[in-house]
């Protein structure tokens, strides 16, 4: 009999060991399991130099999101954000991809706009500022044919 019980409970502690890590790897991963609670928006962007899904939707430094796909349409990068629920972006806002210190992970940063009308789910930023290309400035400079 004490040979069942404790083999029972070892068997139900590796269970819920389980369970805890794969919430963990849940939460800490940044996975969504039972969908968003948020609202999607979309961009293009002529160079998206980067950019990877999952990557941060920034206003004023805040963490207002996450980049959901990004997808080649017409020669431009059409870039899906999924906005946090109560967070507004007014139809004239500025989308830019920005770097995370000199050689850091791509994020796109909202500069609000003065616009009373807000960008309903599914709606488009339509002004957008591509990715700077530091290869391409530095082999500029170095070669004298900066404007």
């Amino acid at each position: 009999m004490k040979k069942i019980d404790i083999e029972l409970t070892v068997g139900i502690f590796i269970i819920a060991g389980i369970i805890c890590l794969g919430y963990l790897s849940i939460r800490l991963g940044g996975m969504e399991v039972l969908g968003s609670n948020g609202y999607d928006l979309y961009a293009y962007f002529a160079n998206s130099g980067g950019l990877k899904k999952g990557a941060s939707v920034m206003i004023a430094g805040v963490e207002v999101g996450k980049v959901k796909d990004i997808s080649l349409e017409d020669y431009q990068a059409k870039v899906v954000m999924s906005i946090m629920q109560g967070v507004e972006i007014q139809e004239d806002a500025i989308a830019s991809i920005k770097t995370k210190g000199l050689i850091g992970e791509k994020y796109i940063s909202i500069s609000p706009g003065g616009s009373d009308r807000v960008l309903k789910p599914g709606e488009r930023i339509r002004e957008t500022e591509s990715a700077v290309d530091i290869e391409q400035l530095i082999s500029k400079y170095a070669f004298g044919k900066v404007e």
